[in-house]
């Protein structure tokens, strides 16, 4: 069974209830989790499903790549509510050893009727994963870290732009609107580092720290690569707790 499997099972038994995939596919000496909400280990994993109304949880995993040692998914949850996010797992000797995440409350259409889970899914271009990485990373080191406003053009292909952030509207002229109207009422959106980008294929996953309106914040952002240029674009965007609220101590990232 490939790792993208084993994680998609995973994360279909917080539904199901059923503990085979963590007995089977999760290394039980070597669990470290990245979810501050959540305490180390398998014993974290089983306690925070054990505080779940019974019944209540839904996974729907919509996407799921794996780049090497590491598995990354896109999944619509109710998990203590409507939610969506990104899960990214690591991988030793075929089992699970570290997982990251970053959990969004679901909004259900942004300005150009998107949800922020629909859209393509198909993997191609398997021969570009490294070349498409390398897009994105300096996508955003150029334009999201530095500011360099100039270069942004010159990753899209034109006006084409599939948009999936709740409030944000289709094409590069809906991105620039929405950081205009972002400065004018004062909300400040920064990235100042980035900590992974993980691909396959014509998908990139981005792994940043840095602030929005004020507050420490996690950005996981996908990317839709096609022909060299930003396609589509999905994101999750988590606030990170105060380290007094942590429940472990391996940080976000």
């Amino acid at each position: 069974m490939e790792n993208r499997e084993k994680a998609v099972a995973l994360l279909n038994s917080i539904e199901s209830g059923d503990a085979g995939p963590a007995t089977n596919y999760v290394n039980p000496n070597k669990y470290i989790q990245h979810n501050l909400g959540v305490a180390d280990g398998l014993q974290g994993f089983g306690a925070l499903l054990q505080l779940l109304p019974k019944g209540s949880a839904k996974v729907k995993v919509v996407r799921a790549f794996q780049d090497g040692d590491y598995v990354f998914t896109h999944t619509d949850y109710n998990f203590f509510g409507p939610k969506i996010g990104f899960d990214i797992f690591r991988f030793e000797d075929g089992k699970i050893v570290e997982h990251w995440d970053n959990l969004q409350e679901t909004i259900l259409r942004n300005p150009s009727g998107h949800s922020m889970v629909d859209g393509s899914t198909e993997i191609t271009d398997l021969e570009k994963t490294e070349a498409n990485k390398t897009l994105v990373l300096s996508f955003i080191s150029d334009i999201l870290v530095n500011g360099k406003m100039d270069k942004l053009a010159g990753y899209f292909d034109g006006d084409n732009y599939i948009q999936h952030n709740p409030h944000i509207a289709d094409k590069l002229s809906g991105l620039g609107a929405a950081i205009e109207a972002m400065a004018k009422q004062g909300i400040a959106m920064k990235y100042e580092q980035v900590h992974k980008v993980l691909g396959e294929g014509n998908f990139v996953l981005a792994v940043s720290e840095g602030n929005f309106a004020g507050k420490r914040t996690s950005f996981y952002d996908l990317f839709r690569v096609e022909n060299g240029k930003i396609a589509e674009h999905w994101d999750v965007m988590e606030t990170i707790p105060e380290k007094e609220e942590w429940k472990n101590g391996n940080g976000k990232f």
